[in-house]
């Protein structure tokens, strides 16, 4: 993605605290484990052919994405501040719409959030571009991926407790 704009992701305390613990661990001791793994297999002889040191580089090229991933997400993080209570949409918020007749509820935020009991929308997402800034009882539309106009309404927007 060529993007240079950066964006803000939201993230209650507790979430980025966790990211913040697992970047933490990735970039110290993870590095040094993945380093060690690496130097082991390479002992082992030719490279071309060594199952354990092509499976080590592997591994530590996607703890190195992963490590770029919190650090971007980290960096750009609007951290615990809590939405608004006015029922209009914005990050934070847990947002109830009726969407092709059904309702359906869920937090607009990161993904990284991880809340079990909600499902969680991107506000980068069409859906959660399209109502950002509404409430209840507004009627907006977006354009699916499949490039299909959805018609969405909001009927509840409250803050993201927890």
């Amino acid at each position: 993605m060529t993007d240079t704009t950066q964006s803000v992701t939201w993230l209650t305390q507790e979430a980025y605290d966790r990211l913040k613990a697992e970047l933490d661990q990735l970039a110290g001791v993870g590095r040094a484990e993945i380093a060690k793994k690496i130097e082991a297999a390479r002992d082992e002889g030719d490279l071309k052919e060594n199952g354990g040191y092509h499976a080590a580089k592997e591994e530590q090229g996607k703890m190195e994405a992963r490590i770029r991933q919190l650090t971007q997400l980290l960096e750009s993080a609007e951290v615990g501040a809590q939405a608004t209570d006015d029922g209009v949409v914005q990050p934070g918020m847990v947002v109830t719409v009726e969407l092709a007749g059904e309702p359906m509820t869920f937090l607009l935020g990161s993904r990284e959030v991880a809340d079990d009991a909600l499902d969680v929308y991107s506000e980068k997402s069409p859906l959660g571009v399209a109502i950002i800034g509404h409430k209840a009882g507004d009627t907006t539309s977006y354009t699916a991926p499949s490039g299909t106009q959805v018609t969405v309404t909001v009927i509840e927007a409250k803050p993201y407790t927890g």
